[in-house]
């Protein structure tokens, strides 16, 4: 069972880097299921590198490995997504990967992962997408080493914003999944 865990996230490993190198393919393509619409679009549309998006890094200044699990920082407990997309950006992949470590090399850590959308939408839409981006944070999670048992996710929707307004800026900063290590 211990080998054949590690073959899959071997392979999982593969094929996140197959599909880094392609240059064909559309942006809103989601390794968990787009699902389509306005979602796809809006997916395939940004690049990432919008501007009043938050950046994210697995690594800090000067290229030093940043630290994963409950002493994390609160920048590295947030991961952003673009506009109607529940499709985790390439750049936070190696920061959930040290995330996934963490939860691996500690089993009795617990993990609630809280979905979050902007006030755009209605309000079931949008506890729909909360819950599609924590389910596919979690999906990285667990194919990078956590266990169900650590993982938990639950969606607020529109209901509990980062910051309040209607622009560009706080709508980016309210679209996240926030990683709530439990004690």
């Amino acid at each position: 069972m211990y080998s054949i865990k590690h073959l899959g996230v071997a392979l999982l490993i593969l094929l996140l880097a197959g599909c880094a190198g392609q240059s064909g393919g559309s942006q809103g393509d989601d390794l968990f299921g787009e699902y389509g619409g306005e979602e796809a679009a809006a997916a395939t549309a940004g690049t990432g590198a919008d501007e009043g998006i938050p950046a994210g890094s697995a690594f800090g200044e000067g290229g030093e490995s940043v630290v994963a699990g409950p002493s994390a920082s609160a920048e590295n407990r947030l991961i952003y997504f673009d506009f109607d997309s529940s499709e985790v950006r390439e750049q936070y992949r190696e920061l959930l990967a040290a995330h996934a470590r963490y939860l691996a090399a500690n089993p009795a850590a617990r993990l609630r992962l809280e979905g979050h959308a902007d006030e755009r939408g209605s309000r079931e839409y949008n506890i729909g997408l909360g819950e599609r981006r924590a389910q596919a944070v979690r999906n990285l999670l667990l194919l990078q080493g956590a266990s169900a048992e650590q993982l938990s996710t639950v969606s607020y929707g529109e209901e509990r914003p980062a910051v309040l307004g209607s622009d560009e800026e706080a709508w980016s900063l309210n679209r996240r999944v926030e990683l709530v290590y439990q004690r």
